[in-house]
């Protein structure tokens, strides 16, 4: 489930802060990172709200004084905490909670695979309907939008003449 993670977590984005300034790239990073965990068998600290936690503090802490920096690195914690929404670990307290309601760590499928196929495709389908939005929206289909976004990571609102 890569482009439910992706799609929506820039949509969300942008709803909320409708701001140029954000680098999308690092919020789509940021959505994706829990999915590597796939690799190591099971859910772990990525899949946590202290995962997401920790990155935020390390980000803010590292980032001290550089804020044009920090305004870039932010969108790694802000696409974790999205992909804790969007993949619903909130309704598994043992993990999204860990270590505080016990030791869920490993414990189960991750929560992007433990959805029927059916419904693992009907997400991705959504993502690819909102990236598709995203696509048109914020003028893609034209090059020098597409390589700044790919460059800078910045959306602007596009108006079509």
């Amino acid at each position: 489930m890569l482009l439910w993670f992706a799609g929506l977590s820039v949509l969300m984005v942008w709803a909320v802060f409708q701001s140029p300034a954000i680098d999308y790239r690092y919020v789509i990073a940021g959505a994706l990172l829990p999915v590597a965990e796939v690799a190591l068998g099971g859910p772990y600290v990525l899949h946590t709200l202290v995962g997401a936690v920790a990155a935020l503090a390390a980000v803010m802490l590292v980032t001290r004084q550089r804020r044009l920096i920090r305004r870039r690195w932010l969108g790694i914690p802000i696409g974790m905490f999205l992909h804790l929404v969007l993949d619903g670990v909130w309704s598994r307290p043992e993990l999204f909670w860990w270590p505080f309601f016990g030791d869920g760590l490993g414990e189960g499928g991750v929560p992007e695979f433990d959805r029927g196929v059916g419904t693992v495709v009907l997400f991705e389908l959504v993502g690819a309907g909102v990236v598709a939005w995203a696509w048109f929206r914020f003028g893609l289909d034209h090059e020098d939008r597409r390589r700044r976004f790919l460059t800078t990571g910045r959306l602007d609102a596009y108006e079509a003449e």
